[in-house]
């Protein structure tokens, strides 16, 4: 079985677990996601849900967010940790967008990731959820479970970004990776995982091998 096929038969399987393929962050606008993607490093994505109501509610466009006062959203989103950082970096990408894109959000991951604060996670989930193109969201539920599952050997963000989009049909490579959280937090946990239950333990290179290497060793 090639990787390809490897990797349809998983896509296939997690869309029957999981036929809505939603994001874990909660937002109504294009910019609130962009934003939340932001909050979202280092931090979970429950407690970014719980921060942001109270930021939307209060910043409901680009152009409050880029006259906000640095400080009053740093109070706000403090419970995300690292909020000095984020909070500027906010002010400072919507800034951007208003200024030099004249308040819209570019469609491209290179013109993206000029934004303050956005590296090629946020970049791809906007991608895919804001402008519905193909996106591969490497977050550390796909490194740890394509890392598991054998679609990758690598571990850094970039180049699983590389193997995957090698791999994946680009319109369904966003949705797979939505089913991946999902997945994780569910069976293939970072601890804890429930292997024995797992839809797709007889896809796991990593499950079959230690099965393979119980058998041989008894």
């Amino acid at each position: 079985m090639t990787l390809k096929e490897q990797a349809m038969l998983i896509i296939e399987r997690l869309e029957q677990v999981y036929p809505d393929a939603v994001c874990s962050l909660e937002y109504s606008q294009s910019h609130e996601l962009m934003i939340a993607g932001r909050l979202s490093a280092q931090c979970t994505d429950a407690r970014v849900n719980i921060v942001t109501k109270e930021l939307f509610e209060k910043y409901r466009s680009i152009d409050d967010f880029a006259d906000a006062d640095v400080s009053d959203v740093e109070r706000i989103i403090k419970p995300c940790g690292l909020y000095k950082t984020k909070a500027l970096s906010i002010v400072t990408m919507c800034r951007q967008i208003r200024d030099s894109y004249n308040g819209i959000i570019p469609d491209s991951i290179e013109e993206l990731t000029k934004l303050s604060g956005i590296g090629r996670k946020t970049a791809n989930l906007i991608m895919g959820d804001v402008f519905h193109k193909p996106a591969v969201v490497t977050d550390t539920h796909c490194i740890r479970i394509c890392g598991r599952l054998g679609l990758t050997k690598n571990k850094e963000p970039a180049k699983v970004e590389k193997d995957l989009l090698k791999i994946l049909p680009p319109e369904r490579s966003s949705d797979f990776c939505h089913r991946l959280v999902l997945f994780g937090r569910e069976y293939c946990k970072a601890r804890g995982e429930r292997c024995g239950e797992c839809p797709l333990a007889d896809l796991c290179v990593t499950l079959n091998l230690a099965v393979q290497n119980n058998a041989q060793a008894e």
